[in-house]
């Protein structure tokens, strides 16, 4: 089979390896789309804090089930799937307490361990999630439309919350979504104006450009008479972004950081004291709300496709990348097609 490797940074190359065999609890999975999310963008470009070379990235993917033993779940094969990439160990302070999605010894496909970037992967059953009939180009989109909706919900954002989306990124524009599904009034800043335009077409209560701090901050004290938003949403990874978010946000306010970086920063954390801030780190997601969000996106038809920026065949995935990388700025998701 085909197998798409980071060998170190700025270097894909996709290899041919042996289709993996299937122990006992595993199914055998045909990969079909696998979407290039922000931190395999990192991984390529040697800047993200989890990722170790060389390494298969990948864990946003839909895949046909080839082979699988009975089960519980109604799980048979030919069905179209997506997964819970997040592999928790099961006994540690965390898992032991429920936060399985933030395990002390969490490893994420395409990061910590092996990811979903091949022809074929073999996956535990407990964590294959059925695609109740969605596309597999849509059913890719789900996992990263999860990281921004368990944010959202971590912050119990609800009817009547005025919510900024620091970065209108795909998990930004998903985070907005998945806040608007709340009921919640959201709006959404970015340093780039055409993925702002993009995000205003997902019903969104309005946007801004995010030019310069002082252009940020009269932003917000416009949309808000001044008060700041209920809840910001921090979904880029920057100093500058977490500095924007506490800015942003009234007292008492709720600041959700979903977005992962590698820079320290300087922070004059007396705001955090005198707002009497609430501040949620959120990281992966549950495999609730994997069933929650495809229930959803069937239920309502979202179209999700319209975020795919382009699709590369498997044999073009260092083009791929090397597009993403050169192209970040205007480009939401980039999938590619096994």
């Amino acid at each position: 089979m085909k197998t798409v490797r980071v060998l170190e940074p700025g270097k894909v190359q996709v290899e041919t390896a042996d289709v993996p065999e299937v122990k006992q609890g595993e199914a055998l999975l045909k990969v079909l789309y696998g979407g290039i999310c922000g931190s395999d963008l990192s991984s390529y470009r040697g800047v993200f804090s989890y990722f170790s070379y060389p390494r298969t990235p990948g864990h946003e993917f839909s895949a046909e089930i080839i082979k699988i033993g009975p089960n519980g779940r109604g799980l048979k094969a030919g069905m179209i799937v997506t997964a819970n990439p997040y592999f928790n160990c099961g006994h540690c302070y965390s898992c032991e307490h429920g936060l399985i999605n933030a395990c002390m010894d969490n490893q994420t496909m395409g990061v910590q361990r092996e990811g979903a970037f091949s022809e074929y992967i073999a996956m535990p059953v407990s964590r294959i999630i059925d695609g109740r009939g969605l596309s597999p180009k849509k059913l890719t989109l789900i996992e990263p439309f999860c990281i921004g909706y368990h944010g959202i919900q971590r912050a119990g954002v609800r009817r009547g919350d005025n919510v900024l989306v620091v970065g209108a990124g795909t998990i930004g524009v998903l985070a907005a979504m998945s806040a608007k599904q709340q009921g919640a009034a959201v709006y959404i800043t970015d340093v780039s104006q055409s993925k702002l335009d993009y995000a205003m077409t997902r019903g969104l209560d309005g946007c801004f450009l995010n030019s310069t701090p002082e252009s940020f901050r009269q932003h917000v004290k416009d949309t808000t008479a001044g008060n700041g938003f209920d809840v910001t949403v921090e979904c880029v990874g920057l100093p500058s972004t977490f500095q924007n978010s506490l800015d942003a946000a009234c007292f008492g306010g709720r600041v959700i950081v979903v977005g992962v970086g590698k820079h320290n920063i300087d922070l004059d954390f007396t705001v955090i004291q005198k707002k009497e801030l609430n501040i949620f780190g959120s990281r992966n997601a549950l495999t609730s709300d994997f069933e929650e969000l495809i229930d959803f996106v069937k239920a309502h038809d979202l179209e999700l496709e319209e975020m795919i920026t382009a699709v590369y065949p498997v044999d073009q995935a260092a083009e791929a990348f090397a597009a993403l990388d050169r192209n970040a700025a205007n480009i939401l998701k980039v999938l590619i097609e096994f």
